[in-house]
């Protein structure tokens, strides 16, 4: 069943629960035939009531009850009520962005063939899955040999690209990483905006084994005990401007 109809069904099931315990099988009667025998026709012509800044509203939905749940109405109430529009904010949040690629993955996967390449990249993902859940990361795309996760701090995700770094030494992987500090806005549990592709820009400026981070990264990170070292200004493909990147040299906990 679709998702949509599959939401539609609860919908309904949810509110056929609500009417039965909102009263008895002698009220409900009682209701039912107060509606059905209620005539208000010849009353209509007496009402007299105009509101100032009235207006209709349209409101999405195909089953009568369901328009009561729609976000949009009350939304227009208190439009209505504060006699402006309600301010737009954006769903955005400060997040760590670390990016993760293999080095030279093309050339690794054409030497040992589909079927070691396939069972080397599992082994990969698991590694670097587990790390990220160490430092308490969250995973929010796989693309290839590609990891892009997020954090709620710029230490843990730079001990915890160390960390993905020096665990796939032993699987005879080199990777690159990249870390950056921004604001990203939120679509259906997907990060995007412009810091994401700062992130994976600064991932792709550095050299196998190592982990680059912004400046922004390394003005955060002050006085927590991380080594960096500046490697100098960058152009970063796409991004305005140049980008000042430091290489994280601290080895991983």
């Amino acid at each position: 069943m679709p998702d949509a109809a599959r939401a539609r069904e609860e919908d309904r099931l949810w509110f056929a629960n609500a009417i039965r315990v909102g009263a008895s099988p002698a009220v409900a009667v009682a209701l039912n035939r107060a509606w059905a025998e209620t005539d208000i026709r010849d009353l209509l012509p007496a009402v007299r009531v105009l509101i100032p800044g009235a207006s209709l509203l349209r409101v999405t939905g195909t089953d009568y009850w369901g328009i009561f749940l729609s976000p949009e109405i009350p939304e227009e109430v208190e439009s209505f009520a504060a006699g402006e529009a309600p301010p737009e904010v954006p769903d955005t949040v400060l997040a760590t962005l670390l990016f993760t690629d293999i080095v030279g993955s093309t050339e690794r996967a054409a030497e040992l063939g589909d079927r070691a390449w396939r069972e080397l990249l599992e082994r990969h993902h698991m590694l670097v899955r587990r790390e990220v859940g160490r430092f308490r990361g969250e995973e929010r795309d796989t693309a290839g040999d590609g990891f892009f996760a997020t954090f709620d701090g710029p230490a843990r995700a730079i001990r915890c690209a160390q960390a993905v770094v020096e665990g796939l030494r032993g699987l005879d992987l080199d990777v690159r990483a990249g870390v950056h500090t921004g604001e990203c806005e939120l679509h259906d549990g997907k990060v995007a905006e412009l810091a994401v592709s700062i992130g994976a820009r600064v991932a792709a400026a550095a050299g196998s084994g190592e982990v680059l981070v912004s400046q922004t990264v390394k003005d955060l990170v002050a006085g927590t005990g991380l080594s960096l070292e500046d490697r100098g200004e960058r152009e970063l493909k796409g991004v305005p401007g140049t980008w000042r990147l430091y290489a994280a040299t601290e080895a991983a906990d």
